[in-house]
């Protein structure tokens, strides 16, 4: 079992959860984040007044999935998330993270058995 956090552009996550169905992957966490990488902000001037933006909003996407589930769901991801053909600075990007365990509070099912198909 692997737990999937995707960082990617707001405007991405309708791509990203159609591609995700596709592969058969529908469970999923979506958190509103702010954060900086090699964008590195911009700056903006509101009633005469320049200020820096640093830390810039992006959506993380927190997906567990058994081991069969893994690369078509990093690929849907990569896929769905890239800005044109070749993608462009502030993407975002994937960490993958072994997962000890899952456990299904309804049911008690644990491990695979709780995060299903």
């Amino acid at each position: 079992m692997k737990m999937i956090h995707a960082i990617i552009r707001p405007e991405k996550l309708d791509a990203v959860q159609q591609a995700l169905a596709q592969c058969d992957v529908y469970l999923m966490t979506v958190s509103d984040v702010r954060g900086c990488g090699r964008q590195r902000g911009f700056t903006e001037v509101y009633r005469a007044q320049q200020n820096q933006v640093r830390l810039l909003p992006k959506l993380k996407i927190e997906i567990a999935v058994n081991d069969q589930f893994l690369e078509p769901a990093v690929e849907a991801i990569v896929t769905a998330g890239r800005t044109g053909d070749a993608g462009k600075v502030g993407d975002g990007k994937i960490f993958i993270l072994p997962m000890e365990d899952c456990i299904q509070i309804r049911t008690g099912e644990t491990a695979e058995v709780a995060i299903g198909p």
